[in-house]
Order: structure tokens, then sequence, then C-alpha cells
């Protein structure tokens, strides 16, 4: 691994606070735009890393992330939102991270340093060889989640990574790396800002792609998410007006008859 990761490297900018607040938001705005790019190199490492998800899904397996600090929120929050969007069980895509719940909010000291604790957080979901375990970590060298894809990998388990540095130790130990490079930061080494994005955006193609895959998407549609407010009902409504060529007044009877934007169009008729 390099002596300076690439993210710790200084911003292309300096005397930020001279700027004004036009300046300060469009040179962000620069640096942003330089995200999607550098993901779009590393489709051909992501698309590995989903291949052997779907295929351990379809067996019974489970996805894990394990991050430290903006990278453990980022999967925290990727996993959370699997359930109420496609309809899937609260233990199918599982995020963890360092320090537990409490650090979603506030950072714990140190919690990201131990080496061992990411596979003691592991065993409370009896983590196996049916599933995949992928570590988030924007410099590539956090202890907590490097330890982690250590122990996965010791124990059968398939395991893949996020970061942002190149030939970073984290992804030397996983077996399918993504890595997307981005230059340094507007605020040097202030992860949070491109490589979180970047971070957030490979997440949301690894949860989305997965399932798609698993049958959780019709045509282009949300047909298993969960009716938890009125604009998800008004939403379901329409969806199945569309989709059986009747009224919205039917078409929202239908929906809280069964619940599901899938069960009341495969229901219709019956």
């Amino acid at each position: 691994m390099s002596n300076k990761l690439t993210t710790e490297q200084s911003s292309y900018y300096n005397n930020l606070e001279k700027m004004s607040i036009k300046d300060l938001l469009k040179n962000i705005n620069n640096e942003d735009k330089k995200v999607a790019i550098s993901v779009e190199k590393a489709l051909g490492q992501i698309e590995k890393l989903v291949e052997q998800v779907v295929e351990k899904f379809e067996v019974g397996g489970r996805l894990f992330y394990i991050g430290a600090g903006t990278s453990g929120r980022l999967g925290v929050l990727d996993a959370s939102e699997c359930p109420p969007t496609f309809g899937v069980p609260d233990d199918w895509v599982i995020g963890l991270i360092s320090g537990g719940d409490i650090a979603l909010r506030k950072a714990v000291e140190n919690a990201e340093d131990d080496k061992a604790q990411a596979w003691k957080d592991l065993q409370e979901y009896k983590i196996g060889s049916d599933d995949v375990l992928i570590g988030i970590a924007a410099s590539g060298s956090t202890p907590y989640v490097i330890g982690g894809i250590e122990d996965a990998n010791n124990n059968g388990i398939i395991t893949g990574c996020i970061t942002c540095n190149l030939n970073s130790e984290l992804a030397q130990v996983a077996k399918y790396p993504i890595e997307v490079v981005l230059g340094s930061e507007f605020v040097t080494g202030s992860t949070r800002m491109k490589a979180g994005t970047a971070q957030k955006l490979v997440l949301n193609m690894i949860s989305t792609s997965l399932m798609i895959k698993l049958g959780r998407v019709q045509g282009n549609q949300m047909v298993d998410m969960q009716l938890s407010n009125e604009k998800l009902i008004r939403r379901g409504t329409l969806m199945i007006a569309k989709e059986l060529g009747v009224d919205e007044i039917e078409a929202k009877e239908l929906l809280l008859e069964y619940r599901s934007v899938r069960k009341a169009i495969t229901n219709y008729n019956k």
C-alpha cells in the first residue's frame, strides 16, 4: 500500500475560507462531477461482486456490510432501505457499524481500531458460508473492516469491499474488491464528500441490481414496496390502475385489500 493515501492528499483548492459562497458551491460541484465517471471505471469490479451475491441469495444467503464512520453509516442506510423499497425481510441485507448503533449518530472513539470486533459483531447474526460480506472503507485501511474481511475469508465466506484508494490493504484481502479512485477531497481528507458519494452510488448499484435479479421489481416498478405512508399508497394505486386498466378508486380498493401491489395484480379477477 502506498505511503500517501489518495483520499488523504491535499485538496486541489486552498484558502477555502476566503471563497464566496458561490465559489464554494461551484468548486464542490466541480469535484462531485468526477464521482460518476470514477464509478464507471469500476463497473467491471462491481459486476463480479454482484454476480457472487446473486448466486448466494439463490441458495438462501444474505448480504452483510461492515464499516466505520461515514462508510459504516452508508452501509446501514443501504441495508435499512431494502425492506421498505423491495418488501424483503430485514435480515436479507444487514449493515453493521463499528461502535454499534450509537455510532450512527455520534462518533465512538477508537471503535474502528479493533481488528477482532467485526467478527464478534457478525457472530450475533450467525454469518456463514452461504453469505457475502462487503467491507466499506474509503481509505482501505480501517482495522475493524480489514479484520472482519480476513476472518470471513478464513471461514469460507465470499468477501468484497468498496474503497477509494488503489492497492489498499483492504482491497488486497477482499476476494472481490471495488476500487473507486477519486483523488483528493475538496476539504483535505474529508471522505464524507466525494468518497461517501461514490460509496453510496456503488451500494445503490449492488442492492438494486440484486433485488431486480431476485424478482423484486417488475418492469420498472417496486411491486413489493411496503405501504408505510400515504405517498406509497398513492404510488401503489397508480401502479395498479395502469397495469390493470382500472380506475383509481378500484385500484386503491384492491391495494388496501391485498396490501401489496404484486398480490393485487396477481389476484385480480381470479
